[in-house]
Parts: structure tokens; C-alpha cells; sequence
């Protein structure tokens, strides 16, 4: 072993490459270990098969709507508008390349060794590293694994590529069928029946709990469900899938309703949205010791594993599975393993965002955390429906909520539904952070019109002080 790093990073994903980065601005001889399977490549999950192209057909599907539903009303009339799926794609891959090369050139910017191949622990301070069936090792003094997640799914509705498939395949289809059924209504399934829906697609979405979004506050799960059955979207909540019958055309689904009874659905496609699993086989971790829980790496506040010198960061590392958490991880890892970490990683401030449309952003705690947390709990909700910029986007479905401390008024979480709202909840986690009171958000002058007066809107309701209600 010829090569001794200070850090090796296994996965090159938003959680690994910024790790990597940052260990590199902090002097540490860094390496970086990718694959490129499956859902991989630099940038991982997120740049290449998730976030990044799913938002840019997100991007094309508000375009399609709008134009089928509100052009005319806004003054440019649709005529002989073409809804060409395929080009969204094209242009989606055009925009995760660029963004692909972006990270190759950031880490070849600061020095960071990428090493092709598949990752494993070999040993305390080794790192083996296997490509086109050959191994070498690499000595290191620290090891971080951020090796992401993969789809998930479940007996009977095993991922065939053609008639059943995940979030990849449904990134890259170049035919849309007539009917799609989408099993699972967090917010990946939301997304892509938005997307679908937009497109032409007849879209069911299935869901076994009570709502849509059912992770967040009950009242955004049923006002995104009122929105998206004004648009045509079938929502079956309560609802559990048994069978599915591949050989039928169209293909039979049978679902369990809430009373028990049984229905049988035609679809085309089916798409499966029932969430992720980490991806901690062949790393040589039981092996060597590392503690693995439920399947994930187990982490301490650091991010350090129960072994010397060993890390881990990102979906792999445990919930909340989402790229920006895992990108912050892996700069508590990168500076605690620098000796200059200055705060370990907290998640109870934590933005989660779903990018439908309407979207939907939340933070902090819901009413009944508040509550079991000791807070008396006020609350303030401002609806959109007769809010300026919201209008004039024709977009009013939504509200905006919070949850705030009775006694001092600071605020403990908001919860949000709305035109542009994942830009609104950047403002109130950084209230969070400085335990901002509901007095000190209605002091600050929002600009006028705009999405964030309704912040401002719903802690004045909080108060007791609505001006606009």
C-alpha cells in the first residue's frame, strides 16, 4: 500500500463529495472512493436518478399545467401546444450532466483523489477498492462511508424495469402510458403524479395511511389531496395494495379499501414510491466490527461509528434520508476528523420539502410534539386564497402555519402548503436557529407582495393580530 490518505470517502453523493471537499480545504490528504453502479456516479442518487432531474420535471410539468389550465386566463392562449415527455427528459440528463461535471471539476479543485471502484472496509485504516475484478488497497487514518440508499420495494411488486418500476426508471421514461398507479404518496409519489398527471396521465395514487404527505401536519395531507383531485389525480388513502396480476393488459391491481372490501384497478404502469433502504451490504462492516442497526450505520452526534476512525454520513447513516442533511453531515464529519468541529449535527431544525405543486415545506414541531415536549402551544394559520403574490401566480391553494410557545412566543415549528413555499422555509429555520419569537418575525418589514408575507401573516394570527383575515 503505496497510498496513505488522511481521509477516505466511500460514495461520491451530496453527502460524500462535500465531505471530501471539505477535508481537502482543511488540509487532509482525501480520497474518494465511487462506483458508478446502479443509481450512482459523482453526485450520486440525488444529482443523477433523484433530486436534480426530478425537479426539472417538476419545472416541465408546472409549465404543461399552466398552460393547459391557466394560459388563457393569464393572457397566452395555447394554441397547438405540443406536451413532448421525451424533451423534458432530454433536458433533465442535460442538467444532471452539467452538474455531474461541476462536482468532478470541484473535487479535482481542491486535490480530492477519485478512485474508481467499489468500497470496503479491509481492516483498521484499510480501505479496499474493487474495479473490473481486481482489488487494491489504500491505507488511511480515517474512513467515511457514504454509500447512500436504493430503492425499496416489497413481495409481489419486485421492480421489473417494464411494467413495474422505481423513481430511475420512471426519470428516464421515453413513452407515457394511459394509466399509472403509484403505490406510496410521500413526497416521491406525490412528485411524480404531479409530473404524470401533468403530462396526460390518467394518475391513481395509493397510499395505506390517512392522508397524502402522511410524515406531515394532517392538514397539509388533505389540502394537497383537495388540490390534486381538482386536477384529476385519484387519491386512495387508507388504501393497501394485495396482488397484482402482470399478465393481464392493462394489468389488474387489487386494493384493499378502508371498509376491507376489495377493488380491482386497470393500469398500465406501475410505479413504486414506498421509500428507500441503505445501501450497507459488502462494506466490510460487521466484519470489522461497525455497528449496523435496522440496517443502518449506526452514529453518535459526530457522525462517528462505535470504531476508531470510522464515519458515517448521509442515507446510510439513518433518518432523516435527505441530501441536505447528508451534505451537512459530512461537514461535521470532515471538520471533527480535522480536529476543528465547532458544533456537532442536531435534527430537530431540519427542512422537509416536497416539490409538488402546490409544494410543500415544513420544520420544527407539529402541535402535538409541541405539546408533548411541555409547551403550551399557540398556533396562527394564514390561508392563501386572498394572498397578493399568490394570486397573481395563480396559485392560492395552501396556507401557512405555525406552531409557536404561549408563554414567550418563540417558534417551534412551522408547517406550510403553497405556491413557491420551499423558498419560504429557509426564513423560519433560520428564526429557529436564533429562537426568534413571533413578536420579532411581525417586526421585520416583509417585501410586499411576496410569498413570505404570509410568514409574517400567520404569526400575527398567532398573536391574535391578523391585519389581512
Amino acid at each position: 500500500m503505496s497510498e496513505t490518505y488522511d481521509v477516505v470517502v466511500v460514495g461520491a453523493g451530496p453527502a460524500g463529495y462535500v465531505c471530501a471537499i471539505r477535508a481537502a480545504q482543511l488540509g487532509l490528504r482525501t480520497a474518494c472512493v465511487e462506483s458508478g453502479s446502479y443509481e450512482g456516479g459523482l453526485g450520486g442518487t440525488c444529482l443523477n436518478w433523484g433530486c436534480i432531474p426530478a425537479k426539472a420535471l417538476l419545472e416541465s410539468a408546472a409549465l404543461a399545467h399552466n398552460l393547459r389550465h391557466h394560459g388563457a386566463r393569464m393572457g397566452v392562449k395555447p394554441v397547438e401546444v405540443e406536451y413532448d415527455f421525451p424533451a423534458a427528459v432530454k433536458r433533465s440528463r442535460i442538467i444532471t450532466r452539467k452538474l455531474t461535471a461541476g462536482v468532478k471539476y470541484l473535487l479535482g479543485k481542491n486535490k480530492v483523489d477519485i478512485l474508481q471502484g467499489r468500497g470496503r472496509l479491509a481492516g483498521a485504516g484499510r480501505v479496499a477498492v474493487e474495479s473490473d475484478g481486481e482489488t487494491r488497497e489504500v491505507a488511511t487514518r480515517n474512513v467515511v462511508f457514504a454509500t447512500g440508499s436504493v430503492m425499496n420495494t416489497f413481495p409481489g411488486f419486485e421492480l421489473d424495469g417494464e411494467k413495474v418500476i422505481g423513481s430511475r426508471e420512471a426519470l428516464g421514461l421515453q413513452q407515457l402510458p394511459a394509466k399509472m398507479a403509484i403505490v406510496g404518496a410521500g413526497f416521491v409519489g406525490v412528485e411524480f403524479a404531479d409530473v404524470f398527471n401533468a403530462f396526460g396521465v390518467d394518475v391513481t395514487l395509493i397510499e395505506a395511511l390517512d392522508t397524502l404527505v402522511p410524515f406531515e401536519d394532517p392538514d397539509i395531507g388533505k389540502a394537497l389531496e383537495r388540490s390534486f383531485r381538482k386536477r384529476g389525480i385519484r387519491n386512495l388513502t387508507n388504501t393497501r395494495v394485495k396482488h397484482l396480476d402482470r399478465d393481464s393488459s392493462p394489468m389488474v391491481l387489487t386494493v384493499v379499501n378502508p371498509d376491507g372490501s376489495e377493488t380491482a384497478e386497470e393500469t398500465d404502469l406501475v410505479l413504486m414510491a414506498v421509500g428507500r433502504r441503505p445501501v450497507t451490504e459488502n462494506l466490510g462492516l460487521e466484519k470489522n466490527g461497525v455497528a449496523v442497526e435496522d440496517g443502518f450505520i449506526r452514529i453518535d452526534d459526530w457522525c462517528r461509528t462505535n470504531q476508531p476512525g470510522v464515519y458515517a454520513i448521509g442515507d446510510v447513516a439513518g433518518q432523516p434520508m435527505l441530501a441536505h442533511v447528508g451534505s451537512h453531515e459530512g461537514i461535521v464529519a470532515a471538520e471533527h476528523i480535522a480536529g476543528v468541529a465547532k458544533h456537532p449535527m442536531t435534527y430537530g431544525n431540519i427542512p422537509s420539502v416536497g416539490y409538488c405543486h402546490p409544494e410543500v415545506a415544513s420544520i420544527g414541531m407539529s402541535v402535538a410534539q409541541a405539546e408533548e415536549a411541555g409547551h403550551e402551544v399557540v398556533t396562527g394559520k394564514y390561508p392563501l386564497g386572498a394572498h397578493g403574490r399568490a394570486l397573481t401566480a395563480e396559485s392560492a391553494d395552501g396556507f401557512v402555519k405555525v406552531v409557536a410557545d404561549a408563554k414567550y412566543g418563540e417558534l417551534l415549528g412551522v408547517h406550510m402548503i403553497g405556491h413557491n413555499v420551499s423558498e419560504l422555509v429557509a426564513e423560519v429555520g433560520m428564526a429557529r436557529e436564533l429562537e426568534a419569537t413571533l413578536d420579532e418575525i411581525v417586526r421585520h418589514a416583509h417585501a410586499h407582495p411576496s410569498m413570505a408575507e404570509a410568514v409574517m401573516e400567520a404569526a400575527f394570527a398567532a398573536l391574535g393580530r391578523s391585519i389581512h383575515m
